[in-house]
């Protein structure tokens, strides 16, 4: 078996409800598909020191950027829907006692739901073109829906 993860209280409470009815390790690993290690451990925990819950959602560093600064960083990005990282992070970083990095902010603006992504490169009209177009507007302004379908039957036999 895999690591699956941190059992909650509750698969907790299963196990060692069943351990104490009198199951064995083996038949309690069967019922509940857990390993029978695991079974083990958690009945040990309860036995010595009746823990159930799990403390591991404590451990480590806690996040520089809380639900308030995501709500921040959310308004910046929605303010300025340009700006790069750099530009996104001095902003948030303006005024703050914590300062963070770029790579924080990558990985913030990713759990918010935001994606990078690059504008779609169109090519400029010149000064030419859009003369050309502005004169085939005026020519084709009056004309009916007979005199296009017309002209998309011309069209369609040259292609």
């Amino acid at each position: 078996m895999g690591k699956k993860g941190d059992l909650s209280d509750f698969e907790r409470g299963m196990v060692v409800g069943a351990r104490w009815a009198g199951l064995s390790i083996s038949k309690t690993a069967d019922l509940l598909r857990f390993s029978r290690t695991t079974i083990s451990r958690v009945y040990r925990e309860w036995s010595k020191k009746e823990k159930i819950s799990s403390k591991r959602l404590l451990c480590g560093r806690k996040c520089l950027v809380d639900v308030r600064g995501q709500r921040r960083m959310g308004r910046l990005v929605r303010d300025e829907r340009k700006a790069t990282v750099t530009q996104i992070t001095t902003c948030y970083n303006q005024g703050m006692q914590n300062t963070i990095s770029e790579r924080t902010t990558c990985r913030t603006l990713k759990q918010m739901g935001y994606s990078s992504r690059r504008p779609h490169r169109v090519p400029l009209l010149s000064a030419k073109n859009r003369k050309q177009r502005l004169q085939f507007e005026q020519a084709q302004q009056n004309w009916t829906i007979k005199h296009w379908k017309k002209r998309s039957d011309k069209s369609a036999a040259t292609a």
